[in-house]
């Protein structure tokens, strides 16, 4: 079996190093960077299955590196790095592209977990499953990770698409946020989690509204989300 590769930048090299001696077991493979610019240049020179990545760091921040990496068009799974109890941190780290968060301090057991479970979303494929979908002006193409509407192609993150194509397989019906949240995040559902929303609002601004001027994607309160595709134009 082929190892992960998982590029870990933390400026806590303790941290790092601890880390790095619980994920090697997990059949993973980790590189360390120390600060903002050297992670962001291991990131563009190599393709890594997923990126660790703390938001305080000298030189670059996280937030730095994240927004580079994805207005390159860098699609890597991820994981950000919060300070504990800060909600701005994490909501904008979602916003700028990150695929979940993780606050500090944390247990070890914890980010193996969030790890995994970014591996297995973003790798895990069903040979059964139709290379293309499509809902109303809505496709996309599961393999490639590729989505459009009306044509146009949409620009999305590895957590928008899953929530999208998630939404397309049911079109027309109520979607609960914790089978989004498997779905999109690959765990369950925690108390006062806004990931899901989040993410969920960045997707709303891509897709854009309808014809109505009403969101295709929309919140039914205490149930869930709802995509009322339009028919392509």
């Amino acid at each position: 079996m082929t190892a992960n590769s998982i590029l870990l930048v933390d400026d806590d090299t303790e941290l790092s190093d601890m880390l790095a001696e619980y994920l090697q077991p997990e059949g993973m493979s980790i590189t360390a960077a120390a600060t903002g610019t050297r992670g962001l240049r291991y990131a563009q020179q190599e393709d890594y299955d997923l990126i660790v990545l703390d938001v305080m760091l000298p030189g670059l921040s996280g937030f730095d590196v994240l927004r580079q990496l994805r207005e390159s068009g860098s699609r890597t799974p991820i994981l950000m790095l919060t300070a504990c109890g800060d909600d701005v941190d994490r909501i904008v780290g979602l916003e700028m592209g990150a695929d979940d968060y993780l606050p500090k301090p944390f247990n070890p057991r914890e980010l193996l977990a969030r790890v995994k479970a970014i591996l297995r979303r973003t790798q895990e494929t069903d040979d059964e499953e139709p290379t293309e979908l499509e809902a109303g002006s809505f496709k996309a193409h599961i393999k490639r990770h590729e989505a459009s509407k009306n044509g146009e192609t949409l620009k999305l993150t590895n957590a928008e698409f899953t929530i999208l194509v998630t939404l397309m397989r049911s079109a027309g019906e109520i979607v609960s946020r914790e089978a989004l949240t498997r779905a999109a995040l690959g765990r369950q559902l925690l108390p006062d989690d806004r990931s899901l929303d989040t993410h969920i609002s960045n997707l709303r601004k891509k897709v854009a509204s309808g014809g109505d001027g009403q969101s295709l994607i929309r919140s039914i309160r205490g149930s869930g989300y709802i995509l009322i595709p339009e028919l392509e134009t």
